[in-house]
C-alpha cells in the first residue's frame, strides 16, 4: 500500500472490536473482571486485557499500533507529551553515571531536559555538529545513548542516520532519533539504522492543535548488552525487546506519564490525513522560503534552498522534502517583533505542526533559559523568526509575509 492508503486501510485499522472505522474512546479509569483469578492473570501478563488506564487502555493501544506500523517498529508506547516520551526513553536506557551524546541545535525543551538529567547523574555531551567522525572520537565506556533530531528544530540541521548508526553500533551503543519534524511521511529512521524513534505527537501527527502527546517506537533490532546497559539488567531475558519491556512495565508505569484516551482518539483522527497535510505543508514551506530568499535584509534558513549546507540530505534522507519549519533573520530583535506583529493571517503561537501557519520569536520564548552558545548552536539569534508553515494557500502566505516585512521597514 502507498502511504495514504496504508493510513486508512492498513492491517491495524481493521482490528477494532465492533468493526468501528475509528477506535472507540475508552474513557474509563479501570476495567472490571468476573473473578480475581482473571484479574491476576492480566497483572502477571498471562492473559491479554486491561486493568487500569495508566498502564493500558484500548484507545491508546490502537494509536500505538498505528504509529508503530508507520515507523516499522516492534512496539510503541504513548506518553502524555513529547517531553514525557524523551524522558522515559532516556531513563529506560540510562542510570546515574551514564552518558548521552547529543547533537546540538536541539529544541529548547530537550536541552532543558538534559540539564535536569544532570541532577540524576546522567551526563550529556553536546556536539555542535554530530557527524560519524565527531561521534567516533567522543564515545567512551560511559556512553549509553547517542541522540539526535533528524531535522533539528529550529536549526534545520540534518543528521546522517546510517553513518551515525554504524559508528554507534560498532561501540555497542543505540541511536535514538527524534523525528517529530520529519514525521514518517518524510523519513523512517528505523529503516535508516536508528534503534528508537521518538515523536511529539502534539505536532504534525495530530496536526489539529487539539491534544498533547508523545510516542516512543522501538525498532527491536539493537542487541542490548546488559553488562553495559545495566539499567536493563533484570530484563535480559527479553533480548532485543529488553528496552521496550523495561519502558512499558517499569519506567512508563511508575512515572505515570501515560497518554489520555481522548488525546489518543484525537491523534488517530489527525493521523488519517498526515500524508495529505505534509505534502501541502512542505510545498508551502518551499514556496515561502524561495519567495523570501533574496529580500534585502532577510536571511532565510530552509533545507530546499540550494545554498543550504544540508541541502543534499533532502534527496538523501528526506524523500525530497524540506519539512514544515523555516527560519529567517530580520536584522534586529525590534524588526523581528515588528514583522511578527504585522502578520495578518499567521498566528503567534509556540506550537509547530498545526494546520495553521504559526510564528514565534524563539530567543525570547523557547530558548529563554538557554545559554548563548546553546542558542547559536540551535540557529537561534536575537533576530530569528521561526515559522511553522500550515496548509493555507501559498500565495496568501507569501503576500502576508511580504507586507509584514514592508511594514517593518517603514517603522
Amino acid at each position: 500500500m502507498g502511504f495514504n492508503t496504508g493510513l486508512l486501510h492498513g492491517r491495524v485499522i481493521t482490528k477494532y472490536a465492533d468493526r468501528e472505522i475509528l477506535p472507540p474512546i475508552s474513557q474509563v479509569t479501570a476495567y472490571h473482571y468476573e473473578s480475581m483469578e482473571e484479574l491476576e492473570k492480566v497483572f502477571t501478563h498471562k492473559s491479554m486485557g486491561y486493568a487500569y488506564s495508566r498502564i493500558g487502555n484500548p484507545t491508546v493501544a490502537a494509536f500505538e499500533q498505528r504509529v508503530n506500523a508507520l515507523e516499522g517498529g516492534v512496539g510503541a508506547i504513548c506518553c502524555s507529551s513529547g517531553m514525557a516520551a524523551l524522558s522515559g526513553a532516556f531513563l529506560a536506557a540510562c542510570r546515574s553515571g551514564d552518558e548521552i551524546i547529543a547533537g546540538c541545535g536541539l529544541y529548547g525543551g530537550t536541552i532543558d531536559l538534559f540539564h535536569d538529567l544532570e541532577q540524576l547523574g546522567i551526563h550529556t555531551v553536546f556536539v555542535r555538529d554530530l557527524t560519524a567522525e565527531t561521534l567516533r572520537s567522543l564515545i567512551t565506556d560511559k556512553t549509553r545513548v547517542v541522540f539526535a533530531e533528524l531535522i533539528a528544530n529550529p536549526s534545520q540541521k540534518v543528521v546522517d542516520v546510517p553513518a551515525l548508526a554504524e559508528v554507534a553500533h560498532a561501540a555497542g551503543v543505540p541511536l535514538f532519533v527524534d523525528s517529530t519534524t520529519a514525521t514518517p511521511y518524510i523519513a523512517k529512521p528505523i529503516s535508516l539504522g536508528a534503534d528508537v524513534v521518538v515523536h511529539s505527537t502534539s505536532k504534525y501527527i495530530n496536526g489539529g492543535g487539539n491534544s498533547v502527546g508523545g510516542i516512543i517506537v522501538d525498532g527491536g533490532r539493537f542487541a542490548w548488552d546488559v553488562e553495559k546497559h545495566t539499567a536493563l539488567a533484570e530484563f535480559k531475558k527479553y533480548g532485543k525487546r529488553a528496552f521496550s519491556v523495561r519502558l512499558r512495565t517499569d519506567i512508563w508505569v511508575n512515572l505515570g506519564g501515560c497518554m489520555a484516551p481522548m488525546n489518543a482518539y484525537l491523534s488517530c483522527i489527525g493521523l488519517d490525513t498526515l500524508g495529505l497535510r505534509m505534502e501541502k505543508i512542505c510545498k508551502n514551506a518551499d514556496l515561502l522560503a524561495h519567495a523570501l530568499d533574496g529580500i534585502p535584509g532577510i536571511e532565510v534558513n530552509y533545507l530546499t534552498l540550494e545554498q543550504h549546507p544540508y541541502h543534499d540530505y533532502v534527496e538523501k534522507e528526506l524523500n525530497g522534502y524540506g519539512g514544515g519549519i523555516l527560519n529567517f533573520r530580520a536584522g534586529t530583535k525590534e524588526k523581528a517583533f515588528c514583522i511578527i506583529n504585522s502578520l495578518k493571517n499567521v498566528m503567534i503561537a509556540s506550537n509547530i505542526g498545526d494546520l495553521r501557519t504559526l510564528v514565534i520569536h524563539p530567543a525570547s520564548t523557547l530558548y529563554l533559559r538557554a545559554a548563548k552558545e546553546e542558542m547559536e548552536a540551535a540557529g537561534v539569534y536575537g533576530d530569528t523568526i521561526r515559522v511553522s508553515v500550515g496548509i493555507e494557500d501559498a500565495e496568501d502566505l507569501i503576500e502576508d509575509f511580504r507586507q509584514a516585512i514592508r511594514a517593518a521597514e517603514e517603522v
